[in-house]
């Protein structure tokens, strides 16, 4: 119940005044059944408007600390994130990304959206980054759907290293579902699983627009 009264009450509003957005291809995301939407990541608000505009309910995987600080405001953070339909994960163990994985086939198992940025983190220049191979391995392990998203004009509403939004227009574009059917019986394979992590990040970039860098994302951040 809260994740609807965050979207279309708390957080809507908002984002329909600063960012007008649209979005165009979400005919291509099935209405019931395990997805993963798999998207450029330019800013924070990336998923807020991503919860808006998609009608599905996405979880997306968070670190813990966002759910266990202490205090009043402890609480306030952790129904926020809650709220806009992310759960927790430990990222403190020795296999910090096993954990994430693990709690992103729970979320697929059970049917639903899991809404991930297969860059890792969020771009630190605007570029298309290389991915990481979680999403493929997830799902070829799960069979579930995934779908392309690319995020447009985020940015200019949530600039990096300011606090203050700015008026602006979002536009997300959804593209056509990707069958990694054929990669299965090989799924063990690293270089069968980095193909198919490729052939989503090339997707990705038509869909973007954006320039490719073959190196990752994380390493361009301090």
């Amino acid at each position: 119940m809260w994740y609807w009264i965050f979207k279309y009450v708390l957080i809507g509003p908002i984002l329909r005044l600063f960012g007008r957005p649209s979005i165009t291809g979400a005919e291509h995301i099935p209405r019931r059944g395990p997805v993963i939407l798999a998207s450029n990541h330019l800013t924070v608000v990336d998923s807020f408007f991503l919860i808006l505009m998609v009608r599905r309910r996405i979880t997306f995987v968070a670190k813990s600390e966002y759910f266990t600080q202490p205090g009043a405001l402890g609480r306030a953070k952790k129904w926020f994130f809650t709220a806009a339909g992310q759960v927790p994960i430990d990222r403190n163990g020795g296999d910090a990304a096993a954990g994430a994985l693990a709690t992103a086939r729970a979320i697929l198992e059970k049917g639903r959206v899991w809404g991930i940025y297969p860059e890792g983190t969020r771009s630190p220049d605007g570029r298309l980054h290389k991915g990481k191979t979680g999403i493929a391995r997830v799902a070829l392990a799960t069979g579930a759907v995934v779908i392309p998203v690319s995020m447009h004009g985020t940015s200019k509403v949530n600039p990096i290293g300011s606090r203050m939004w700015r008026f602006g227009k979002v536009f997300i574009r959804v593209g056509e579902p990707l069958d990694f059917s054929r990669f299965a019986p090989l799924a063990e394979n690293r270089n069968v699983v980095r193909a198919a992590t490729d052939e989503l990040m090339q997707n990705l970039l038509t869909l973007s627009g954006q320039e490719y860098v073959d190196t990752y994302a994380t390493s361009h951040t301090s």
